[in-house]
């Protein structure tokens, strides 16, 4: 067993002290912005700075949840990112499905699958597809044109190829066409592997304001992350919202930005601990090859 000298400690603490360091730091905004949202009007006015309120006040999100804009870009957001994360799965497992089995064009695919990977299509072509297809101001818009991620779909058909050929082989024998494999074999292995997948589409659409503001002209069909920009970026804090709302009663409208910023960023970060286990298993699966 090897025994710890003194300076293997001193080294542990220092690392234990670098890192506490580094976390207040990266924790220290959000802490912040979770303040603000709760600080009342009177301390808001009064403090340059809140860390930490001297009354907790929820009047900012009451404010915000009273809101039938703020409400509709949430459910908006939701239906994306729900839609869209099955949209991202199917497409993906069945297509590095494909690339994974000896078929006739393989090679060609999977060199067209490296090329887009490379050379994206740029803003422009994109945007005279989508709106050619028809898809401006539809939601789809925010879904399909980014239904497969190379990368991704490259890392899946690399966990599919390190399936063993015999489970493959097996059930050939046993009558199976490739649509049964792939749903009654290949899928219950790959579960993490699908975990992780759904967290990294789902943070991508649940974050996703670029294309929103691309394709959406109704502020209607606005996603949450589009309506934050419309607050904190050009200043709408107030005019965003409802207008059944008394104004002269509202909260600062700092105090609403860090709300909606608060509500925006709580919901994935709930997400994420439920797929924690799944997520680092399957990263795992697809890198190594044995």
């Amino acid at each position: 067993m090897h025994h710890r000298t003194l300076g293997d400690r001193i080294i542990d603490m220092v690392n234990i002290l670098l890192l506490g360091i580094i976390a207040l730091i990266m924790l220290a905004p959000f802490w912040y912005v979770l303040s603000v949202s709760f600080a009342s009007y009177k301390e808001f006015l009064q403090r340059d700075v809140v860390w930490f309120p001297r009354e907790w006040v929820f009047s900012a999100y009451e404010f915000l949840f009273s809101s039938k804009s703020f409400v509709r870009s949430i459910g908006v957001t939701v239906l994306v990112t729900a839609v869209g994360t099955l949209v991202n799965l199917a497409f993906t497992s069945t297509f590095a499905y494909t690339l994974a089995r000896p078929v006739i064009g393989q090679r060609i695919m999977l060199l067209l699958v490296l090329f887009t990977l490379l050379f994206s299509a740029g803003m422009i072509p994109t945007y005279l597809v989508v709106k050619g297809t028809g898809l401006i101001d539809s939601i789809w818009a925010l879904i399909l044109p980014i239904a497969i991620n190379p990368f991704n779909l490259l890392v899946m058909r690399q966990f599919f190829t390190s399936i063993p050929n015999e489970l493959y082989e097996a059930a050939v024998i046993d009558g199976a066409n490739d649509l049964k494999v792939f749903w009654r074999i290949i899928l219950p292995l790959s579960k993490p592997s699908l975990a992780a997948f759904a967290l990294f589409y789902a943070v991508m659409h649940w974050n996703n304001y670029f294309t929103g503001i691309l394709y959406l002209n109704q502020p209607e069909k606005w996603p949450i992350q589009v309506f934050l920009r419309q607050m904190v970026v050009v200043g709408e804090a107030q005019t965003a919202l409802s207008s059944q709302i008394l104004l002269e009663h509202a909260p600062p409208a700092e105090t609403i930005q860090m709300a909606a910023i608060i509500v925006a960023t709580v919901p994935i970060l709930v997400l994420y601990p439920f797929l924690q286990k799944h997520f680092a298993k399957g990263v795992m699966l697809g890198s190594v090859k044995g």
